[in-house]
């Protein structure tokens, strides 16, 4: 027992040794051999998540109790996309922060079904949250790749139904352990070193099944700059005597900051704990390895705390709807309510009901005039024709 509580770096020979001893099955009776942290880790560990947990629910109840209360928003695909990546993180840091320091901290051993319950319910709303970035992503492309017929594309029947299938194929990913695909010896040996109860097969599974999703946001946001670079190419061309194209840092140049920025995060929060668990199919995991894993995987709490500042508070119209639910709960008398809209233009920020850009990454102005240059190049290519 002594020799699971104290961390220690094995050889390739020891590690070969005790995945077949008898110290090894003991000990994981009680969930032991996987409770590696240390003191000193304990505490930095859960500083992390009780800074992390209350923050990512707090930020994210906000967003979703905006979207739900502003008839405007709740009619828009997009504000329904972010209303569900905000209820995947409220799930994600309830779940995650709860079972983990239950976990790691408090040293619970709970049984295989409370367990696998439990882990259900986290992987749930983590997968949850990057489908809701898949569909997100997609939006975005057909916001800019399809503008002209985005309404007719994208109805909000279609966005619910979208929803709703996500939400159950996430729900029935995340619990088919739960519901029999869980590790044939059980704990004795275990199959996985980073989850108990867990089959090597499911773990590559939806590993797998999470590297897609990732690849289909890149691959989304990707078509996005380079329509948008051919886009503001050609209108730069158009624009050039008049010397407007360079008044201002171009569309292109700013998305690419943009949407640069939401990959990295997301890459970084989530490639580090995925090649853990791809790691752990195929060899044994050492001590150090499942201690380095235990804060990878909250760099994805990390990540749900950040998404609303990246996909919900960028977007204008949210922001005002969220400075006048504040200025309602203002209304008692403390402070008095302001007739002016604290953000003028709230219902000409928008194209096309679609929020692939913000007022700093595309204004609506500088727009409607490059649509409209377009579209005289147009007109002129089919007079000639004729």
């Amino acid at each position: 027992m002594e020799e699971w509580v104290i961390p220690t770096s094995l050889e390739p020979g020891e590690v070969k040794a005790n995945a077949s001893s008898p110290i090894v099955n003991k000990s994981c009776e009680n969930l032991e051999c996987f409770m590696v942290l240390v003191e000193a880790e304990k505490t930095a560990i859960g500083s992390i998540c009780f800074l992390a947990g209350p923050v990512t629910l707090l930020e994210n109840a906000l967003v979703l109790g905006v979207i739900a209360a502003t008839a405007t928003l709740r009619q828009r695909p997009s504000y329904l996309f972010i209303g569900s990546l905000a209820l995947a993180d409220v799930f994600a840091s309830c779940f995650f922060t709860t079972s983990f320091l239950d976990f790691h901290l408090f040293r619970r051993s709970d049984g295989p079904t409370a367990y696998l319950f439990k882990l259900g319910g986290v992987t749930m709303a983590f997968t949850s949250s990057v489908g809701s970035l898949l569909l997100t992503a997609l939006d975005r492309y057909l916001c800019i790749h399809q503008a002209s017929s985005y309404k007719l594309l994208l109805t909000r029947r279609r966005a619910l139904l979208s929803l709703l299938l996500l939400w159950s194929a996430t729900t029935f990913i995340s619990f088919l352990p739960l519901m029999g695909w869980r590790c044939p010896t059980g704990l004795t040996p275990s199959c996985s070193r980073l989850f108990p109860y867990i089959s090597k097969g499911y773990l590559a599974c939806w590993t797998s099944f999470i590297l897609v999703l990732l690849a289909l946001i890149l691959g989304a946001y990707a078509l996005i700059l380079w329509k948008a670079h051919r886009h503001e190419s050609s209108m730069t061309s158009l624009q050039g005597a008049a010397g407007t194209g360079h008044a201002r840092m171009r569309m292109d140049i700013r998305l690419a900051r943009t949407f640069g920025l939401i990959l990295l995060i997301l890459v970084s929060c989530w490639l580090p704990a995925l090649s853990f668990m791809l790691a752990d199919v195929s060899i044994y995991l050492t001590h150090n390895q499942q201690r380095a894993f235990a804060f990878c995987s909250t760099l994805c709490l990390v990540n749900s705390a950040v998404n609303p500042l990246l996909y919900a508070l960028r977007c204008r119209e949210l922001r005002v709807a969220l400075l006048q639910f504040l200025q309602k709960l203002c209304e008692s008398g403390k402070c008095k309510k302001s007739t002016v809209d604290p953000i003028p233009g709230l219902h000409s920020v928008e194209t096309n009901n679609c929020t692939v850009f913000t007022e700093d990454e595309m204004p609506r102005a500088r727009t409607t005039r490059l649509n409209s240059i377009s579209e005289m190049v147009k007109n002129q290519q089919l007079n000639t024709s004729k």
